[in-house]
């Protein structure tokens, strides 16, 4: 990785002079005389360490310093000190810079002062990215994934979830739409209110109306009471109607004016009931072509679709497999009083090349089958499903069009280090790579076995 360095300093030579060497270690290196020109050039967000002088006219090197901190928090920035201003420099340390140099600058020196810098702000950022996923995984627990697709989703509920914002989730059938509403739920200031879940595909409208609105006594054959709806019930707290594309239009129209206006009436009433629900709705539908067939409102989605969740299917973020099957092995294990350790490299490479129809859902049933029919500690291809025993394994890697170049390398290693069942040395070679970039690639792309255990 070829980093890039900022050299600042108002005197000509020093700053061309430090660049030189700099260049020679094998760094870019880019300048700027004074620290306003170099606080631009620090903004175009390209810039791995700054150098910096620290007297300079206009804004010196502190202030700048001060100014870069506050924007990336651990960013290495190495101060040049002239005669007089040391005491400045270690207060400037004591304010964050990583290091301190005084003029005439030993080049060793400063060479190896940047070199450590770089590694130290290496393991700074991935000490972060670690504590970030521990977060993550901590607000997400009940959602698997690891996938760039799913950081995504992750990186949009986290944004969306403390707002009051209407969200519709959408995905093919069995990707979890109702996993993400429930953690939405729970990272939102309602979590310790009700989270209410209508199901409108399996309602008739009239029935979807009174569930929805309630009703008061009377109000049709066999209202014998009256009734509150999942509106009032969810007050204070989250809605969440899955399938909306499945609503009758009539139903649609109150529930947009609920959405505008805060407020309804019971089936059969008159009295105005307030309420206050966040929603958040699901579909499998595509709900754009919906409204161009007349069968969905418009204003109706631009009220629920404020803010849009596309959950991945399964055959898209495939990275997240192994994670998935572990939980799953885990579950059905404990739930049949059985020790299973893992799946064969043979048996996961069906997995891989397998399209999954029917996305988590159907991978979940697939790994409980496999479960119940193992008569060992090791899941094999024989335990699987049909389906999945009949899927073509060996001579083929499938790559989606469109993905990046990175993608198409993990992929590529992913699929051929599955072929040879988990062997590194045969994988380097069939990939023409030394072992050590195998292992690097490897750690570079999150390849690793979940939780150290090589059987999965």
């Amino acid at each position: 990785m070829s980093f890039r360095l900022l050299v600042i300093d108002d005197e000509k030579n020093i700053r061309e002079g430090l660049a030189e060497s700099l260049r020679e270690d094998g760094y870019d290196v880019v300048c700027a005389e004074n620290g306003d020109e170099g606080w631009k050039r620090f903004s175009s967000g390209d810039i791995d360490l700054v150098i910096t002088d620290l007297k300079m006219p206009g804004l010196g090197g502190d202030e700048l310093m001060h100014r870069i901190l506050s924007h990336a928090p651990g960013f290495p920035v190495i101060i040049l000190t002239g005669h007089g201003t040391i005491e400045t420099a270690v207060t400037a340390m004591r304010d964050g810079a990583w290091d301190f140099l005084s003029k005439p600058v030993d080049l060793d020196h400063l060479s190896l002062k940047v070199k450590r810098a770089l590694e130290n702000r290496e393991l700074f950022f991935k000490h972060r990215r670690m504590e970030e996923e521990l977060v993550r995984r901590r607000q997400f627990k009940s959602i698997i994934g690891n996938s760039r697709n799913m950081r995504n989703v992750f990186d949009t509920m986290s944004k969306a979830a403390p707002s009051k914002a209407s969200i519709l989730i959408t995905g093919e059938s069995g990707v979890g739409k109702e996993l993400v509403a429930d953690a939405i739920h729970e990272l939102s200031p309602r979590k310790d209110n009700p989270l209410v879940k209508v199901h409108c595909a399996a309602l008739s409208a009239s029935l979807l109306e009174s569930e929805l609105f309630g009703h008061e006594k009377g109000a049709f054959t066999g209202a014998a009471s009256r009734r509150r709806g999942r509106f009032e019930l969810a007050s204070g707290g989250t809605l969440f109607l899955d399938e909306i594309g499945e609503i009758d239009q009539n139903v649609q129209i109150k529930l947009l004016r609920v959405l505008q206006e805060k407020k309804f009436e019971r089936v059969g009433g008159e009295q105005t009931v307030e309420t206050d629900v966040r929603i958040i709705t699901a579909t499998n539908k595509d709900l754009k072509a919906e409204i161009e067939k007349g069968s969905f409102r418009e204003d109706l989605y631009f009220r629920l679709n404020v803010v849009n969740i596309l959950v991945p299917p399964l055959r898209e973020r495939k990275d997240d497999i192994p994670l998935l099957v572990a939980a799953f092995i885990k579950e059905f294990s404990d739930e049949n009083g059985k020790s299973i350790e893992g799946i064969h490299e043979k048996a996961r490479s069906r997995l891989y090349a397998y399209e999954w129809p029917g996305n988590i859902r159907e991978l979940r049933n697939c790994i409980e089958s496999a479960v119940v029919m193992c008569q060992s500690n090791i899941i094999t291809v024989d335990d699987l499903p049909p389906a999945l025993r009949d899927t073509a394994e060996e001579g083929w890697i499938h790559i989606k069009l469109g993905s990046t170049f990175d993608e198409c390398e993990k992929i590529i290693i992913r699929d051929t280090l599955s072929h040879f069942n988990g062997n590194r040395t045969k994988a380097a070679e069939k990939l023409e790579i030394g072992r050590k970039t195998l292992l690097r690639k490897l750690e570079e792309y999150g390849l690793g076995s979940p939780l150290n255990e090589p059987a999965i």
